[in-house]
Order: C-alpha cells, then structure tokens, then sequence
C-alpha cells in the first residue's frame, strides 16, 4: 500500500481526507452521559457511523459532552452526519431512559463546535498555492 492510500480515503469520484473534531452537549450541560447512558452512547454512534460509512478516529464521552475525531466523505457533508447521531441517539436514549425525558426537554443542546484536523499547516498550503503561478514560468 502506498503512502498516498493510507493518508487518503476516496468514493468513485472524490479522493479526500476530511477529519473533524466535533464536540456537542446535553441540554443545559446536564451531567448525563454517565454509566448505562455512556456505554449505550457509544453503541449509538458506533451504529451510526457504520451506517453512514463514516470512520471514527476518536470518540470520548464526559458526562456533560461528546468528543469525536470522524473521517467524513465531503460528498456525503459532516453536518449531516452529526444531524443523524444526534437524532438517533437522542430518540433512542430518551426510550431506553426514560428519566432522561423529565430532565431534560429535548437530549442535546441545536448547537456543536467543529475543527478541520489533518493535512498540512495553513501556512504551507498557503505558501504552496501562491508557488504555483510562479513555478510555470
């Protein structure tokens, strides 16, 4: 396997490596990611990444937020992907939970925070695009 394979995951059509690093939290920043719900969380978003052929590189749960490190193929769109864990695990939870459901009115707060990971320095792909121009000369 070449280097190039490894760094980069490609669809029919896109050859890319997008990974973000996604954190969300309970409404109200409810300590309740804990225990039963934690474990069961996990199996959620397992589930849903399966689903979505997303890869997850990292995944860390505290009792009051979601960490993720995800591959995410651009043609399909992270914000998609966080809409369907969100929505899932939050259905699911608050069934399987049902104290979940007095706590709280809905699971998780409309909002996330959201970070590109990987590739080269912006000052490098910066410096590398401005040296294009110039190196056909």
């Amino acid at each position: 396997m070449s280097s190039m394979e490894k760094l980069y995951k490609s669809n029919k059509n896109v050859v890319y490596s997008c990974k973000y690093h996604i954190v969300w939290c309970p409404k109200y920043r409810r300590k309740v990611l804990v225990g039963e719900v934690e474990h069961r969380l996990k199996e959620l978003i397992r589930e849903s990444c399966t689903t979505l052929k997303v890869d997850i590189l990292e995944m860390e749960i505290m009792p009051d937020h979601v960490h993720l490190l995800l591959e995410v193929d651009p043609q399909y769109g992270v914000h998609k992907v966080i809409k369907h864990i969100k929505g899932k695990s939050s259905r699911v939870l608050r069934e399987e939970f049902p104290y979940l459901k007095t706590k709280l009115p809905t699971l998780w707060t409309n909002s996330y925070f959201i970070t590109t990971i990987g590739g080269a320095p912006l000052s490098v792909v910066k410096q590398y695009i401005e040296s294009q121009k110039t190196s056909q000369r």
